[in-house]
């Protein structure tokens, strides 16, 4: 298993998942270096089975913000946790929104120890004008009291210099009346410091027994060893689809949008086609982000027209159906140039056998962990799914396999881990009931619902990197999550 790709989901789209209480910390029922261990340790041989959820049913990507992860979610066959970590990318302790509270805190002492270092240079500077008018005002008071106890005494001359003496003392006023307004300063400073006290107690009280440096070391630890556990994780079946996400709403009712499908890849652009009939324009968008925008992008026009819906860009470049023809082309993006044309010998095109919306879909090109696939049909299999494996190099079939599922019967089509799945219309109330595994040369019904939010899907693909179904629905661009039955098996 791995971990889940920090592409441009992540910066775009911001679910909400459950943390637990210890921030910078994994959260699970058992310890997971316990379950590690066990499950790094050397055995004859071992089996469990893993139900990945590969991301949460409100988004793809935890925050850049929160910056949690959910590496894996497993069980054991009696349905006991074995090993779920929800924990912090590498150094994201400091959005830890505890961490972020205590740096707000921490601007609250400065600007209150700021504000008591200008009261404490204002009650000194003004303390010191008092001090050096006290003989000055003892002498004031003193003739006040004189000329009180004796009238007589009081002279024009003495009374020219007490108003001027009375003149010296009148800025006092001023000062008096800030010494008073320092005075409500101090009232307020003294609260807000009661209230900051208070606060950060409670937090040393929660939080002050844990070493973060000691926890993210701890996490790194887990990381290594997780990473080291789902490198064992094999192909998954499909046994669920989450609720859809809605990226954005664009475009005309029918077209597709997609991501680079090959593995690994740290390509994060997202390409648009509007249309099934007769387009050459493609929109890239620089990240989904942007994508969700509509902004940051460039266009290519193709120098061959596309028929329906079924592109994959794979490893840099768009594979597509030509227009009224069954020949598929490949379109390098950086080089804006065809590499690659070549015809798919007997398939079905211009509408002779599309899915059941109609569109020109005869052809579909999709990708998977296995590779390139193309799903169409003929008349010599009387209009029955075909599956083609696709040497991406050369477009040439490295392998066929017959459904036996009559393609004006589906909805839409995708390929996970070597098995088309194939939904049973392209309207409310479609699910996923049919699937054929290509390493078995086996069919089965199956019974996967999944909420057609829009009412008519033109395009559905699986994509193995983002581990994700991409649909177009209805002018609406459209994510579900997958959640896939995995098989651990160790070598010994």
């Amino acid at each position: 298993m791995e971990s889940l790709p920090s592409g441009p989901l992540e910066k775009s789209l911001t679910p909400r998942l459950k943390r637990s209480r210890i921030y910078c910390s994994s959260s699970q029922r058992l310890d997971p270096e316990e379950m590690l261990m066990e499950m790094a340790s050397p055995a004859a041989s071992w089996v469990l089975m893993l139900l990945l959820t590969l991301r949460s049913a409100t988004g793809l990507y935890p925050g850049s913000e929160e910056g949690w992860q959910v590496y894996s979610t497993a069980s054991d066959p009696d349905g006991r946790c074995v090993c779920t970590v929800v924990a912090p990318a590498r150094n994201l302790c400091k959005r830890d929104p505890r961490s972020r509270q205590l740096r707000l805190l921490t601007e609250q002492v400065q600007n209150v120890s700021q504000s008591l270092e200008v009261v404490d240079l204002r009650t000194a500077r003004d303390l010191q004008y008092v001090r050096d008018s006290e003989p000055l005002l003892r002498g004031v008071d003193g003739r006040l009291h004189t000329y009180v106890a004796n009238p007589r005494t009081l002279t024009a001359k003495s009374l020219q210099e007490l108003k001027g003496q009375m003149s010296q003392l009148r800025p006092l006023l001023s000062v008096v009346e800030q010494y008073r307004l320092d005075l409500q300063m101090l009232i307020t400073l003294r609260m807000e410091l009661s209230n900051l006290s208070f606060i950060l107690t409670s937090i040393q009280e929660e939080i002050g027994a844990y070493d973060y440096e000691e926890l993210q070391q701890r996490v790194l630890l887990l990381e290594t060893r997780l990473h080291s556990c789902m490198n064992k994780l094999g192909c998954g079946r499909l046994t669920a689809v989450s609720t859809p996400i809605t990226v954005r709403a664009s475009g005309s009712r029918f077209g597709s949008w997609m991501t680079d499908a090959m593995i690994p890849s740290s390509d994060s652009r997202v390409w648009s086609m509007d249309g099934y009939y007769k387009g050459r324009r493609v929109l890239e968008y620089r990240t989904m982000g942007d994508f969700a925008k509509g902004q940051n992008f460039v266009q290519h026009l193709l120098p061959h027209a596309w028929a329906g819906t079924g592109h994959v860009v794979y490893n840099g470049s768009l594979y597509y159906n030509k227009h009224q023809s069954n020949i598929l082309v490949q379109y390098h993006f950086r080089s804006r140039s065809v590499l690659l044309q070549r015809s798919l010998s007997g398939a079905g095109y211009n509408n002779t056998f599309p899915y059941s919306w109609g569109g020109s879909s005869d052809i579909d090109l999709m990708a998977d962990e296995m590779g390139l696939w193309a799903v169409y049909t003929s008349i010599p299999n009387a209009g029955n799914i075909m599956v083609s494996r696709l040497d991406s190099n050369t477009l040439e079939v490295l392998q066929s396999w017959d459904t036996g599922f009559p393609k004006r019967s589906a909805g839409e089509a995708f390929m996970i881990c070597g098995t088309l799945y194939v939904t049973n219309s392209h309207l409310a109330g479609a699910k996923v009931h049919f699937a054929y595994h290509t390493n078995s040369s086996t069919y089965e019904y199956t019974d996967i619902p999944f909420h057609n939010q829009y009412s008519h899907i033109s395009m559905m693909d699986y994509n193995p990197r983002e581990r994700a179904l991409f649909t177009w629905n209805n002018g609406h661009q459209v994510l579900y999550n997958i959640t896939l039955f995995h098989v651990i098996r160790s070598d010994g």
